[in-house]
């Protein structure tokens, strides 16, 4: 075989690999995605109040920010399960949650508190907080992995880590109906810790399965 030939076949190769990656994402995820549930359904639950709480902008906003994290972090997942993929380009669509919650933090800020700032920072739910995402996260992680071990990562650990981050932002979103803190501190406080524990997670076990 001549260098053009190989070359040719492994373009041909990287062009059916993505879309097969992004199937076994989506079915590694859909599997994964009823382990997670049955963890909030059986600790967590929606919040009883949650039908007043959807009139405070504040609430959706927790969803606009987890979501604006989950659905970028697919898509530079997938964009990373090429070997030749760089993060150059694309990294600024992980800004977009950091932009939202920004906006709202301003937002809250020129309102009349309704409590402290401390309390609005730490609020009642810390603790479950920094479980509940992790604990939720796994079986996504796991599901996200499957399917990005199918393609062939130049920087295992950062697919890895993207992986977690995907991970997170959904859990999260499960984790956002139970949580009665909707003060934007709080949430760029407690889920963005318990999400860059999360992504620690997968860029470390990112770095062992993806290795190809």
């Amino acid at each position: 075989m001549d260098t053009d030939q190989l070359i040719r076949t492994l373009a041909a190769d990287n062009a059916h690999r993505v879309p097969r990656v992004g199937a076994l994402l989506t079915t590694g995820l859909l599997v994964a995605a009823p382990f997670s549930i049955l963890i909030f359904a059986t600790f967590l639950g929606v919040r009883p109040d949650v039908m007043t709480a959807m009139h405070n902008p504040f609430f959706d906003a927790k969803f606009a920010v987890t979501l604006s994290l989950a659905i970028p972090a697919i898509i530079i997942s997938l964009h990373l399960s090429r070997p030749e993929a760089l993060m150059r380009g694309w990294g600024w669509l992980l800004l977009l949650p950091v932009g939202l919650l920004a906006v709202a933090i301003g937002s809250e800020a020129m309102m009349a508190p309704a409590m402290p700032m401390t309390m609005r920072l730490v609020g009642k739910n810390s603790r479950w907080c920094m479980l509940a995402i992790p604990a939720m996260s796994l079986p996504l992680l796991a599901g996200a992995l499957f399917g990005l071990r199918h393609g062939a990562p130049s920087r295992p650990a950062q697919a890895g880590a993207l992986a977690g981050l995907l991970s997170a932002g959904l859990a999260a979103t499960l984790y956002a109906s139970h949580c009665t803190d909707d003060s934007p501190l709080f949430v760029a406080t407690w889920y963005t810790i318990a999400t860059a524990v999360v992504t620690a997670i997968g860029a470390a076990v990112g770095s062992r399965v993806l290795r190809y």
